[in-house]
């Protein structure tokens, strides 16, 4: 297959999908390597980010998506008659950064670090989509473990949780106290914030 025709397959492929895809996937759909898939994905992507088209195509993890552009969301909410979604409190970004940064972590772990039962935070982020339980562990009651999704790469458009920000004070110094934690968690999400 040539690569005109490989890109064109692609770009169907991820259009049709709706979400992301492995290259794996692509590679089995296409008969090529999977190196050559990601070659041509990543050309892909290229191509859409330099053309200013209103979609792009966004790695997440190990796969890939076709989006639309960000810039574009006030016209697609209109358009879809969409209603912004209400922001997240101030617990659940502690919450969801505290996950982001220490995952997997269970419920008690997050709840040790805020000082406050987290049950009900931990169940809205799920239903968000933001985070997941990612299994037990192997302990006595077998606690459940929760991380980051998918959509949280997203809605914070990184394609890895290594993309993150640095913690403040991550520098190898440990002369943070543990009363400094929720300073720590606060500068977090500003940073976070930011990057949207």
């Amino acid at each position: 297959m040539i690569s005109e025709k490989i890109n064109s397959a692609i770009e169907a492929i991820l259009f049709a999908n709706g979400s992301s895809v492995e290259p794996a996937r692509i590679a089995i759909a296409l008969e090529i390597s999977e190196s050559e898939a990601r070659e041509h994905l990543e050309a892909l992507m290229n191509e859409y980010s330099k053309s200013g088209r209103g979609i792009t195509i966004i790695r997440l993890k190990d796969s890939y998506q076709m989006v639309s552009v960000k810039e574009y969301a006030p016209e697609i909410r209109k358009v879809m008659d969409l209603r912004r979604n209400t922001p997240l409190s101030q617990a659940a970004l502690e919450v969801l950064a505290v996950i982001a940064y220490n995952q997997p972590v269970t419920k008690s772990f997050v709840e040790q670090i805020r000082g406050v039962d987290c049950s009900g935070v931990i169940g809205s982020l799920t239903a968000k989509d933001l985070i997941e339980e990612q299994g037990r562990l192997e302990l006595p009651g077998r606690p459940l473990i929760y991380g980051t999704t998918e959509n949280f790469l997203r809605c914070f458009n990184i394609s890895s949780i290594e993309e993150l920000p640095p913690l403040p004070g991550d520098d190898g110094d440990d002369e943070e106290e543990s009363g400094d934690v929720q300073l720590t968690v606060e500068e977090v999400i500003e940073e976070v914030s930011k990057e949207e």
